[in-house]
């Protein structure tokens, strides 16, 4: 999958161009279907499908003090598309000046950028331009005078409840993680960069990748039965995100360790996905660090009865 950064640069693309537009925060069950009907329609008329998005994300600029925690972080998020077969994504700049920009400004910007435009695949609910005026009605009327077709997606319901980046943020902080992968349609993950630790876990005979977190939302601190993502395998783990209380002073920033079972191997350096499945115990301080080890054992054997299918 190529990464573009400005509307230009689609033009170099071959033609014709079938957009999706959103903010796609999370790539839930939702966003999916607006991506894949873009896709299928790329397929149909021999285009090329881009899936069009805004960094950072918009309400970080509009209203930082209300900005949501975030779902997935960009390099996160280009990598969940990659797996729906995205073959381009844009992550369009969004600051000041976009966020002051007409409707049909923007709308023409885009028409120009693509060179010749198919298709726009967006949420029926959608919104954009200055002060949110633009919605799909204006999409399709730019369309109809300059000929491209806008395709507005309904929402997706879960019995009475439309499908969103609300509701997995929801689901995530309150650690329902099944409610979670049944709105995304996969189990809720992170991605970070594996940093040196203190090697205490390793001392204790359970070494632990220590990983970095790029997302910002994160299901409440415990011990939880994990997958890892190494060299493209889903291994089986158990992960401690907290706090440690029983080696860690007190003020320490929070954690996330994760031990892959069976596995030795140096990951220093490399990112590291982590998808939860089951929460195994809250987060304990115990009585010393033989007590600790005993009681990681113990995780160990839980996580392996874990189904992670």
């Amino acid at each position: 999958m190529t990464v573009l950064t400005s509307l230009a640069q689609l033009a170099a693309l071959p033609q014709p161009i079938v957009l999706a537009i959103g903010v796609f925060d999370g790539v839930h069950r939702g966003h999916q279907s607006v991506i894949s009907a873009a896709l299928q329609r790329a397929a149909a008329v021999g285009g090329t499908a881009v899936v069009m998005t805004f960094d950072p994300h918009p309400l970080r600029v509009l209203r930082p003090a209300v900005a949501p925690l975030l779902l997935c972080s960009t390099a996160h998020f280009c990598l969940l598309l990659d797996r729906l077969g995205v073959p381009h994504v844009l992550l369009h700049p969004f600051d000041a000046t976009i966020a002051t920009t007409e409707a049909e400004a923007f709308v023409q910007q885009i028409i120009v950028g693509c060179g010749r435009l198919d298709s726009l695949f967006v949420g029926e609910t959608w919104r954009f331009g200055k002060g949110r005026r633009g919605d799909v009605a204006l999409l399709a009327r730019v369309g109809a005078a300059v000929g491209y077709e806008v395709i507005g997606i309904a929402p997706l319901m879960l019995g009475d409840e439309v499908v969103s980046s609300t509701l997995v943020r929801a689901a995530v902080e309150q650690g329902d993680l099944a409610r979670a992968k049944t709105l995304l349609g996969r189990d809720y993950s992170v991605l970070g960069s594996i940093v040196r630790g203190r090697q205490l876990a390793r001392q204790l005979g359970w070494p632990t990748a220590n990983v970095e977190v790029q997302n910002e939302l994160l299901p409440p601190t415990g011990v939880y039965a994990v997958q890892a993502l190494i060299a493209g395998e889903w291994r089986t783990a158990v992960a401690n995100l907290g706090y440690r209380p029983t080696v860690a002073a007190a003020g320490e920033a929070l954690a996330l360790e994760v031990h892959v079972l069976d596995f030795d191997g140096d990951l220093y350096g490399q990112d590291m996905e982590v998808r939860f499945l089951q929460k195994v115990r809250e987060e304990m301080k115990f009585n010393g660090l033989e007590a600790l080890r005993a009681q990681i054992a113990r995780d160990v054997a839980a996580v392996r009865g874990v189904d992670g299918s």
